[in-house]
């Protein structure tokens, strides 16, 4: 991930309801959600989640899919771990033992392709 990337990211985080979003979704995992029910969960309009859903994709960090007549949201786990990643560079002046507890933390949750494929 590069600054732009990284930038624009942290832009699209930098709302509550997107950055609740984005957590409900880790939470969902690969299943994901469904907008309508993101939108009863944060408790705001179908208008109003379709504008936070939108830049959270025009961000790269939630993917959308068409099932039937409802669009699922999952998350960009590995848009989210590049971030971390991006984060965590540069760590510790040559010491990346110390950041090591936090890259393990964001590798950990991840969905394997495996389940991805499920």
């Amino acid at each position: 991930m590069d600054q732009r990337q990284a930038l624009i990211a942290f832009g699209a985080l930098s709302q509550e309801t997107r950055l609740h979003i984005i957590r409900m979704l880790v939470v969902a995992g690969p299943d994901g959600m469904a907008a309508g029910a993101l939108a009863e969960k944060v408790e705001v309009s179908p208008s109003n989640i379709s504008f936070h859903l939108k830049e959270l994709e025009h961000s790269g960090l939630v993917a959308a899919q068409r099932q039937s007549r409802s669009i699922i949201y999952t998350a960009n786990y590995e848009a989210l771990g590049g971030l971390v990643r991006f984060l965590m560079e540069d760590c510790c002046s040559g010491h990346p033992e110390i950041c090591a507890p936090a890259a393990e933390v964001a590798a950990c949750c991840a969905p394997t392709a495996k389940e991805n494929l499920q």
